[in-house]
């Protein structure tokens, strides 16, 4: 089985075991989505983790899971996490990322259950994250939570909207965020880039198709187009000033590498503390092989950064 030359060699292990390969969402049609999202309502064996206790609440109507670290006390710092899935599956319930940041960090973490595209567009997704936001900072003190350390972040969709989230909340001038952690997020709906056409192997996670058909998912006709908002593409933001310190990774074969490089370069360009990774020979989702070396540094990493910014004296 071939591979792309540069993918990482246990990667390339990994996914030559697996039974079936990555599926092509852009193989289905928009009324066949609701079959490809029944895997990902499933709770994951490592929800359940002795080191966090998770509740699920309603930020202002919007579905939370609220996770928790056993045995630390407050006012502990917040992480706002948004999950992933291209706009058009994934969940909270499906998602344990929260858990492993929650113990590592600690922190109190809040997952947001937001609507899904196509059934709904935007900017109903931002318009629930923004929601749970204010709802963190709102409920701060009940939750035992130091407002001053909220931070906010997400993977790949949910990278995406947690970028575009934190642009909105600094333009309706909210309280300061902490942090914000963007994991191979989704920023372009454009597709201008090389990386956005170059990768297209359903074998190698989320493709140039993919891509491209959650973004019309998301938009209709105006993806891709001169009306789109930052707040839907927050590659399309042209002031980047006064977002907060950023920690930005991406793999090297991806769709989004180099959206992401360049968000992070304009970032850097605007004042913003920034950390970039890019990690070479990965692909988009190659942490969903956590035992690869790779996908344990790249965690390893994001988390001391998380745990920096939270604890920074």
């Amino acid at each position: 089985m071939t591979f792309h030359p540069n993918l990482d060699p246990e990667l390339a292990a990994f996914l030559s075991a697996l039974d079936a390969p990555f599926e092509e969402l852009s193989s289905r049609s928009y009324a066949e989505l609701s079959a490809a999202r029944e895997p990902w309502l499933v709770e994951p064996a490592a929800m359940s983790d002795p080191r966090v206790t998770h509740s699920d609440s309603l930020a202002r109507s919007v579905p939370v899971r609220v996770f928790r670290p056993v045995g630390v006390s407050g006012p502990l710092p917040g992480l706002l996490w948004i999950h992933g899935g291209g706009l058009l599956v994934g969940s909270a319930r499906s998602d344990a990322a929260p858990v492993g940041y929650t113990a590592a960090a600690p922190c109190v973490t809040v997952s947001v259950d937001y609507r899904l595209a196509p059934e709904d567009p935007y900017p109903a997704q931002v318009d629930d994250c923004y929601a749970a936001l204010s709802w963190f900072f709102d409920n701060a003190a009940a939750l035992g939570v130091d407002p001053a350390r909220i931070a906010i972040g997400g993977g790949s969709a949910g990278g995406g909207l947690a970028a575009a989230t934190a642009l909105r909340w600094r333009d309706a001038g909210g309280p300061s965020l902490a942090f914000q952690m963007l994991v191979a997020p989704m920023l372009d709906d454009r597709g201008r880039t090389a990386s956005s056409s170059a990768f297209d192997d359903p074998r190698l996670g989320w493709t140039a198709s993919s891509n491209r058909y959650a973004w019309r998912a998301l938009l209709g006709d105006a993806a891709g187009g001169p009306d789109v908002s930052e707040y839907a593409a927050p590659a399309r933001a042209t002031d980047l000033a006064g977002l907060p310190p950023t920690y930005l990774c991406v793999g090297e074969l991806e769709v989004f590498r180099d959206e992401c490089v360049d968000y992070a370069a304009r970032l850097m360009r605007a004042g913003v503390p920034t950390e970039l990774h890019v990690f070479p020979g990965a692909f988009h989702g190659w942490e969903f092989f956590p035992s690869a070396a790779i996908s344990l540094r790249s965690v390893e990493e994001r988390t001391s950064s998380l745990r920096r910014a939270l604890y920074r004296s």
